[in-house]
């Protein structure tokens, strides 16, 4: 082990780390963006983050608040007309009637997964990850003394394990069930047969069901469905959604969850000894966007689609790239297993040698190896380019 790894792991200046974090180090993906970003040359379509900036009205927004004083504590839980601006659009979107006492907002989608496991898990309980999946659950559930469950799927099953395939991996121990759709790394949507087969099962062995439909308002052949709407399964599923995607507010770190409001009133404790609520004028510009933002959403979305479908058919050209269609959110995952390397290999050679940046699909579980995830992120003329480098550096990889 080298020096630096050492002094890491043992801790720095005589202090002693928690004996599970002391191993903690940079995952595959960041060591990706990291060389990415330092290279200005390198077109990255590596992180899932919208191109677009912020609407100047919902910024506007934001200062307007904060100019009439909302710059002081808010509701731990959110703004009821915060949180009830996430009813409406869920409602007037997809049909999902909630009230506010069942939501919560939250700094980002990724706090209500993390909360959402506290109030649950105790320790050794188990929750089974749907793979390939969004790989920071995996530390999420790890942090909160749970014990992972892989549940491997095949791109013959759309990337989605089937209903049995879960119930298989059923215990006594098992509370909490993983699913994301539309799905990132694959960009796949779960049909909504699939959905109710699950929700038998979820219903069956009284799991909970952790719903991440952060891309909700990226789905490109009907509409998106959330999993709460399937019959019996509102009081038991925990839906996951933010305006970072639809609304392109990465930066101001903002989301919420639906859920029962027993789960939601616990959430909603824990959460005050965490963060003690969100930015309040950030609040007040999402109930904004909530309201006001719909038809911006659905350019965008026609964006991406267009994107990806150029992406797609571009890699189909390409030596030993297969790529299914688009169905959903901004990502792509190409089959490379033609090309004879491996996930990591294929990524870190097609950025070293092409000058294009993505992700290795063993970083989303391992059933995500011999493909790789790509954003389509960017401008179509850098979209074009990265093809283009990545097109060279397939023609020239074996010779």
């Amino acid at each position: 082990m080298r020096s630096a790894e050492r002094r890491y792991e043992q801790g720095v200046g005589g202090m002693n780390f928690a004996e599970r974090y002391a191993g903690l180090k940079p995952s595959g993906m960041l060591k990706i963006f990291q060389a990415a970003d330092a290279d200005p040359d390198i077109i990255s379509l590596g992180v899932g983050e919208p191109d677009f900036d912020t609407e100047p009205d919902i910024i506007d927004e934001a200062a307007r608040a904060a100019k009439a004083g909302y710059t002081h504590y808010g509701p731990i839980q959110g703004f009821e007309d915060v949180r009830r601006a996430v009813c409406s659009y869920w409602d007037r979107r997809y049909g999902l009637k909630s009230v506010p006492e069942e939501v919560q907002i939250m700094a980002g989608g990724v706090q209500s997964v993390y909360l959402g496991l506290q109030a649950l898990l105790d320790p050794g309980d188990e929750v089974i990850t749907a793979e390939p999946c969004f790989a920071p659950y995996f530390d999420q559930i790890y942090q909160n003394r749970g014990v992972i469950v892989h549940l491997p799927s095949s791109e013959e099953e759309g990337f989605v394990p089937s209903a049995e395939a879960i119930e298989r991996a059923v215990t006594s121990r098992t509370k909490v069930l993983m699913i994301c759709s539309p799905g990132n790394p694959t960009g796949r949507v779960i049909p909504r047969s699939r959905m109710e087969a699950i929700a038998a099962v979820a219903e069956k062995h009284d799991l909970t069901v952790f719903s991440d439909e952060i891309y909700d308002s990226m789905v490109y052949n009907g509409k998106h469905v959330p999993f709460a709407s399937i019959p019996g399964m509102k009081e038991r599923t925990l839906t996951m959604g933010g305006l970072s995607k639809s609304h392109c507010m990465t930066g101001w770190r903002i989301g919420y969850a639906i859920g029962p409001a027993p789960l939601i009133k616990i959430m909603t404790l824990l959460g005050a000894n965490q963060t003690y609520g969100v930015n309040v004028p950030t609040q007040r510009a999402a109930m904004y966007a909530l309201n006001n933002h719909d038809r911006k959403i659905e350019e965008r979305a026609k964006i991406f689609r267009e994107r990806l479908a150029y992406t797609a058919k571009r890699l189909n050209a390409m030596p030993g790239i297969r790529c299914p269609e688009p169905e959903g959110a901004f990502y792509l995952f190409p089959e490379i297993r033609g090309t004879g390397l491996s996930s990591e290999a294929f990524a870190w050679a097609l950025l070293e040698k092409g000058r294009v940046a993505v992700l290795p699909g063993s970083s989303f579980g391992e059933c995500g190896e011999g493909y790789v995830r790509i954003a389509c992120t960017c401008s179509m003329e850098n979209l074009e380019k990265a093809m283009d480098r990545m097109d060279i550096f397939l023609q020239t990889l074996n010779r």
